[in-house]
């Protein structure tokens, strides 16, 4: 026989489970919260911008097709960017204990469409320090970059500067906890069900009525100890009084 579920099955379910949706819900969210606030390091980002451009030789028209020239340099320069000719300068001129496999990874060069403008932003759990890579990472391309190729007007347009109470990029709490609180309520939902499921036990005449397939006809109220004491007590001093 096909066991079928209606809706009304499925908020009983729930209404009678639901202090333990609401704990699995609580503790999900309490644990987000605790872990993004208390355990996981705060990552801070910031960023700095570099324009490439040739300058003009023996006062020749800035035609497009330099434009387009160096549009097509710009993946070029920023391979460039994270390249170890450039890191290594970087990790000595600022005595990072980082290898050159971490910043390379804490690096990302980005650059806008058809633009000639580089955005370099830096990834540290220190605010200060990722500025300062930032920073030197911009003034050691600009003065190796004409070393490299043919190019001889690199400007920083915008260093990257410390911010006071600058937010971290990461960890999200509030991000982390409403995840959470979904993972939680649908892990308190399936475990209610789950429960419910593989409850076998007859508590109800309901239960009764679905085992045996029949309408309940009547139900004995279960009778007290103290009611059932009360009544031989009075049976028995109804029998002296006849005497």
């Amino acid at each position: 026989m096909e066991e079928t579920i209606s809706l009304h099955d499925i908020f009983k379910t729930i209404r009678k489970r639901l202090l333990l949706i609401i704990s699995t819900f609580i503790l999900a969210v309490s644990i987000a919260g605790g872990v993004s606030y208390f355990f996981l390091t705060p990552v801070y980002e910031t960023s700095t911008q570099i324009l490439i451009s040739q300058k003009d030789v023996e006062n020749k028209q800035f035609i497009q097709q330099d434009v387009q020239t160096n549009l097509q340099l710009i993946n070029t320069y920023s391979v460039i960017i994270k390249s170890p000719v450039i890191l290594t300068k970087v990790v000595n001129n600022l005595n990072l204990n980082d290898s050159l496999e971490v910043l390379n990874k804490n690096i990302n060069v980005s650059s806008e469409q058809d633009s000639q403008v580089i955005n370099v932003s830096v990834q540290n759990t220190n605010l200060k320090e990722a500025v300062e890579i930032a920073n030197t990472t911009a003034e050691v391309f600009q003065e190796e970059i004409p070393k490299l190729m043919n190019v001889d007007n690199v400007k920083i347009l915008s260093p990257a500067v410390e911010i006071k109470n600058s937010k971290p990029i990461r960890p999200n709490p509030i991000l982390n906890m409403a995840i959470a609180a979904l993972i939680g309520l649908m892990i308190g939902v399936g475990i209610a069900f789950l429960i419910e499921y593989l409850d076998k036990t007859i508590k109800t005449e309901q239960d009764i009525s679905e085992v045996v397939e029949l309408q309940i006809l009547g139900l004995i109220s279960p009778i007290s100890q103290k009611k059932s004491k009360k009544k031989k007590k009075n049976k028995k001093k109804r029998g002296v009084k006849d005497v």
